[in-house]
Order: C-alpha cells, then structure tokens, then sequence
C-alpha cells in the first residue's frame, strides 16, 4: 500500500516540477497545494492512470477536469489570500474547490449538476477540507445570500461576464472567468474592481472549457 502512495507521490512532484514550475507558476502557496492535493482521487477509476498527464480528463456529465497547468495557472492570477472568501461557479469533481479550499478561509462552490457536487462534497469532506460550502444552482446567478466575495472563479466557458457575478464581486476584487471570444474560440478574462465605479477587464490567455449551463427555473 505504501509503495502505491509512493507511486502517485512521485507522479505529483513530477507534474508540479515539470508542467508548472518550469512553465512559470511560481507562487509557493499555489504549488505547495498542487503537490498537496491528490488528483488522481478526483478522476473516475478507469481513468485514473491519466491523473498526472498533462491535459484535461472527461469526469462525466460532459465534465472534465482541467489541464493542471490550467489549475495552477488560474489559481496563481487569482491571488488568493489566507483571509479570502472566495467564490467558485463550476465544482465539478472538486479539484480545483480543493486547491483553492488551501488558499482560502472559505469557499462557496456551486455546481448544477447534483451528482457531482454530492461525489466532491463526500470527496473533499473525506479529505479534512471543512471550510467549504456547496450548493446545487444555476453558475449565472452566483450565491447572492453569502456575497460579497474577494474572489470568483468560474470553470466552464460564458457567452459574456454575468452581471450578477459583477455584482457579487467585493471593491479590490478579483474574478476569473472564460469567455467565448470568437465561434469555438475562448479566452480567459480577469476582472478586476478598484472601487465602486470601475470594471477593468484583460485578456490574459486562449482556452477551451465546457460551456456553462444554465437551467430554466422550474414552472
């Protein structure tokens, strides 16, 4: 048994070292979680040799879980501090909740699919993970009752910013978001908000996520 943990351990150190730092992650609190997490407790069993590669892997519903250079990457430019409440729209298998539940004093997950935020929430409450809080919702909307959030982070690909993420964004926020740029392209936007009366928006990155659902509310 020791031996297997060994295996995944040596995995881990290697994608961090080898898809990370030598890619430019270099804020110490992001990797240290990186090498912390054990991805390979994310995926479904089938695809489990596939935990350390360097691409995203399918986790059903039409979900995957992404690059984690991709993972890294968002979580650095997001610049979690210790004493943040942090907003997640997309929990997916929960791996990124994770990284992030290391960063923050607490998160606000939502997700619209019920099986897997049920599976992540078992997942990461398995792990000791206690300061994060789930929700079954439509990701356009946010969590409204426990804003304002000192960051948002969005994992799956919008047609534009929705406004009420804007809104739900505290003064000196931030908010990572991937937005549809062009027919099946994407880009990766921080927004950021200096005070009451100002949005600044960047483009930092091309990506590709699964497109953000958002369910009619029923009759």
């Amino acid at each position: 048994m020791e031996s297997v943990s060994n295996h995944w351990d040596v995995l881990r150190r290697a994608m961090v070292n080898t898809q990370l730092r030598a890619r430019g992650i270099r804020d110490p609190r992001v990797l240290e979680a990186m090498e912390a997490i054990p991805r390979h407790e994310f995926l479904p069993p089938q695809e489990r040799l596939r935990a350390y590669d360097d691409s995203p892997v399918a986790i059903g519903f039409g979900q995957t879980i992404s690059q984690p250079y991709i993972v890294a990457y968002m979580s650095e430019l997001l610049q979690v501090a210790s004493d943040h409440k942090v907003l997640e729209v997309g929990s997916g298998c929960g791996y990124q909740t994770a990284i992030l539940a290391r960063l923050a004093r607490q998160v606000f997950t939502i997700e619209i699919h019920a099986p897997l935020i049920e599976e992540a929430a078992a997942r990461l409450e398995s792990m000791g993970l206690t300061n994060i809080y789930y929700d079954l919702r439509n990701g356009c909307d946010g969590w409204p009752e426990f804003a304002t959030f000192d960051r948002i982070i969005v994992t799956a690909g919008a047609a534009f910013i929705p406004q009420p993420l804007l809104g739900q964004l505290a003064i000196t926020g931030r908010m990572i978001i991937p937005v549809e740029a062009r027919r099946n392209e994407q880009v990766l936007k921080l927004v950021e908000k200096p005070d009451a009366f100002r949005i600044d928006i960047h483009d930092m990155i091309p990506v590709r996520f699964v497109p953000l659902v958002h369910k009619p509310e029923e009759s």
